[in-house]
């Protein structure tokens, strides 16, 4: 049951809510581009999204209702899974004897509608909402999982206790066994089922939402959990602080970690798989002032290298470093803060250079992508494999490409530029804010100035913007935000990158084009969806070369760089967001933060 273009312009045109001509144009639009007219239309602005729904319900015969505002009752949102209800944007919310209410956006989904009746005796009657409305009822999934964590620990109030960690001095544990004591209670709560339950449903919970972060934090009164998606931590839950010892006692048993051990901080892995998914989950553990605060990183093993174009690099960026790439000897360099994506950025690097005619190893902390015929040794510090250690042994097992998972002391870098001098080409990162930056740091890790221009054939600067939406909304910069972005970067440059890359025409300004802001629309609830790098690609040429020898400040470095073509991050942000991919805000907020 689809509406038809036909049907869908002849009651617009009636009901004066847009011309002919502005729907010819939105149809040609759509043509185009291979979308619905009613998306571009709402796209262009010519229509909101709650009143192209309202109408569509009507044609179709279908009842339209707004859930924007709507609570929907525990036992009856659960009838619809939330994977099903996430991945095809279909709730249930309403009961009236044996028939239940569902709310959809796709009309033509009778699919989903067949799973239900299967899963259910009830009588489904289909209704027609709004993404908004959706987006409303599928955060009530979260507070669901609350209650259900609530049931869980009222049920089982007595089970999970609430331990306190043990103040006793060690020598007297030694007399008193105080330490066993607190260990094996630990152990017994660790492994009963309300604990596993939760820790459990932590981790599903997170995978379903495409996290790459679980922050488990002990308050005075609670226990917050948040997850990472995209970049930007969401509040997922509240717990009470009884499931607090428990769940950090369970973390614990599963990464192999000292049950006891509440002072220090503890590191250790452990991997969870299922049907759909395997992951590795890399698992940090700080005591706080309230409890011990867990860091759970979640790495995909069954997830692909992506493609150098696919993470954003294009044009000359793209051209300077697949040239790079092509030198067998040398040190490549990806820099950036933590979470901006270095390690995927060296994995698509390695995908280019492997092939069965070079030996390719890697020494890591954590192995985060396993890749077919390349040797990949995971750091243990613990029993003395570090980065330096195991690049002293890398060496002798004649590779031709070396990549060290990130330089970060005065010996591991002396034995990178050691390994490139010898006749490797070298890949690792490095924390820097921008490209530039990283001479200095190498220096101050007491590297040779003269050492570094005999090695370093390129840095790469990056980080990480969400990307808009399909449902973006268009927009023109205002005189107020022009003046604004002017704090931030030379707009007189940014115009002429713009014109280079046909985004501009030769009589036009910043003012003239469109930009995109986020808006929620079918599939994304926050207008977001995904992530694409921004980048400073800087290579290392005679000219450089000069400056480092000459210890050249990184903002001489950078000024030199940038007359021989490097973009600046920013300015390839703003590439990005004129082409709708990004959002100014977006940009700003991953440079400026």
């Amino acid at each position: 049951m689809r509406v038809e273009t036909r049907q869908l312009k002849v009651f617009l045109l009636d009901s004066g809510l847009i011309s002919q001509k502005q729907f010819e144009n939105a149809l040609k639009k759509a043509k185009k581009t291979n979308q619905q007219v009613g998306d571009v239309l709402i796209s262009d602005g010519l229509i909101e999204q709650e009143k192209l729904t309202q109408l569509e319900a009507y044609i179709l015969g279908i009842p339209f209702i707004d859930l924007a505002k709507e609570k929907v009752p525990l036992e009856i949102l659960k009838i619809i899974p939330e994977p099903i209800a996430r991945s095809h944007n279909i709730v249930a919310f309403r009961k009236k004897g044996d028939n239940i209410e569902v709310a959809m956006l796709d009309p033509e989904d009778l699919r989903t509608i067949e799973f239900i009746k299967k899963t259910t005796p009830l009588k489904i009657l289909p209704r027609l909402t709004t993404p908004e409305s959706i987006k409303n009822v599928l955060k009530q999934y979260q507070k669901t999982l609350e209650a259900e964590f609530g049931d869980i620990i009222k049920k089982e109030a007595k089970g999970i206790k609430s331990i306190k960690p043990s103040t006793t001095p060690s020598f007297l544990k030694e007399e008193r066994g105080d330490e066993g004591e607190e260990k094996d209670e630990l152990k017994k709560v660790a492994e009963e089922l309300p604990v596993i339950k939760i820790v459990e449903t932590l981790l599903k919970h997170a995978i379903l939402q495409r996290a790459s972060d679980i922050h488990i934090e002990p308050l005075e009164k609670e226990v917050i959990v948040r997850y990472r998606i995209d970049g930007i931590l969401h509040d997922a839950m509240t717990l009470p602080k009884i499931a607090a010892s428990g769940i950090v006692a369970r973390i614990k048993v599963l990464s192999n970690l000292k049950l006891d051990e509440h002072r220090l901080p503890q590191d250790g892995r452990f991997k969870i798989e299922a049907e759909d998914y395997k992951y590795s989950i890399r698992v940090s553990i700080l005591p706080v002032s309230t409890g011990e605060k867990i860091v759970m990183r979640l790495l995909s093993e069954t997830a692909k290298a992506f493609t150098l174009e696919s993470l954003g690099l294009k044009g000359e960026a793209l051209e300077r470093v697949q040239n790079n790439l092509r030198k067998p000897v040398g040190m490549i360099l990806v820099t950036g803060p933590t979470g901006c994506g270095k390690t995927t950025t060296l994995y698509s690097m390695m995908e280019i250079l492997n092939n069965p005619g070079v030996n390719i190893s890697t020494v890591e902390d954590p192995i985060e992508y396993r890749m077919p015929r390349i040797n990949q040794t995971q750091v243990k510090t613990k029993i003395g494999l570090t980065f330096a250690s195991g690049l002293r042994s890398l060496v002798r097992q004649d590779p031709d490409i070396i990549m060290v998972g990130e330089i970060r002391d005065k010996e591991t870098c002396g034995l990178a530029i050691n390994a490139a001098l010898t006749g490797h080409l070298v890949l690792s990162t490095l924390h820097t804010t921008n490209a530039a930056g990283t001479i200095p740091r190498l220096i101050d890790m007491k590297a040779e100035p003269f050492l570094i221009s005999s090695t370093l054939n390129l840095i790469l600067a990056q980080r990480l913007t969400r990307k808009l939406c399909e449902g973006k909304i268009k927009y023109k910069l205002s005189d107020s935000e022009i003046k604004n972005l002017k704090k931030y970067c030379d707009l007189d440059k940014i115009n002429k990158i713009l014109r280079t890359h046909k985004l501009l025409k030769e009589n036009q300004t910043l003012k003239d084009i469109p930009f995109y802001r986020p808006k929620s629309f079918r599939e994304c609830s926050e207008g977001y969806k995904g992530r694409i790098g921004i980048f400073e690609v800087l290579a290392v040429t005679e000219s450089i070369k000069e400056l480092i020898v000459k210890r050249a400040t990184s903002d001489r470095i950078a000024e030199q760089a940038k007359k021989e073509g490097m973009l600046t991050m920013i300015e390839d942000g703003f590439i990005k967001a004129a082409q709708g991919i990004t959002s100014i805000e977006e940009v700003l907020r991953v440079i400026i933060e």
